[in-house]
């Protein structure tokens, strides 16, 4: 059994307005976040549509199927498999749930059997959500299999990860946050963390990350899946 961590829980029943209280949307921006070196993210997009499409193609999944199966609409993955739209973080955890794989593994990372990895900050897989800045970076060795993943997020200011979804096998996220504060929104509940807090949860439901203040937030997370 878990204790509960001593983290400020706030209902999101509260009423406007009232301190501690938090919309059950996401903080929502008109501006786009700037892309540095444009043609490399073009390759990066390029690459990730056509492995999208060979898991489907594996999968046996027609694009139909897929859409009914992610939550994702036909027409926005036949764009993401084209290389011509770049998905929001929401959009890829969907995509990586239809085709019932990791983040880490859609985003390209390969199997390698040696004992001991080390994982040099220039060559991690990241993903960078276009609309949100909300940063993704896999800090785990590629030799492991889907069933644990050892992350690092960032999370811009007044920014979030937008709406998650729970996962279709048993799920456990452990979490501590190195900067900054971070908001966890899982069911109605939302759980406050400072600096140095950490936090673990049973994804049963859907679930957010926010950053609600006025300063990037970093948090390291590591992902457990209990397949029977």
């Amino acid at each position: 059994m878990h204790d509960r961590l001593p983290a400020r829980r706030h209902k999101t029943s509260e009423a406007p307005g009232s301190e501690g209280a938090i919309s059950r949307k996401a903080p929502t921006k008109s501006r786009r976040h700037p892309r540095a070196g444009r043609a490399g993210d073009d390759a990066i997009i390029v690459e990730l549509g056509g492995r999208v499409k060979r898991l489907r193609t594996q999968a046996g999944l027609t694009l139909e199927e897929f859409a009914a199966q992610s939550g994702v609409s036909r027409a926005m993955l036949s764009k993401v498999e084209r290389g011509e739209k770049s998905p929001t973080l929401a959009i890829i955890v969907r995509i990586a749930k239809g085709l019932n794989v990791s983040m880490s593994t859609l985003m390209g990372a390969e199997p390698d059997p040696a004992q001991v990895a080390v994982i040099r900050k220039a060559n991690r897989l990241a993903f960078k959500d276009p609309e949100t800045g909300f940063e993704r970076h896999n800090l785990s060795p590629s030799h492991l299999d889907n069933d644990l993943e050892f992350l690092l997020h960032r999370i811009p200011p007044g920014e979030s990860s937008g709406e998650l979804p729970p996962y279709k096998v048993p799920t456990e996220k452990y979490l501590v946050v190195h900067e900054g504060q971070l908001t966890v929104q899982t069911g109605e509940a939302n759980y406050v963390l400072d600096t140095g807090d950490s936090f673990y949860f049973d994804v049963r439901e859907s679930y957010r990350f926010i950053n609600a203040g006025r300063t990037p937030c970093a948090y390291y997370l590591v992902i457990r899946r209990r397949r029977a």
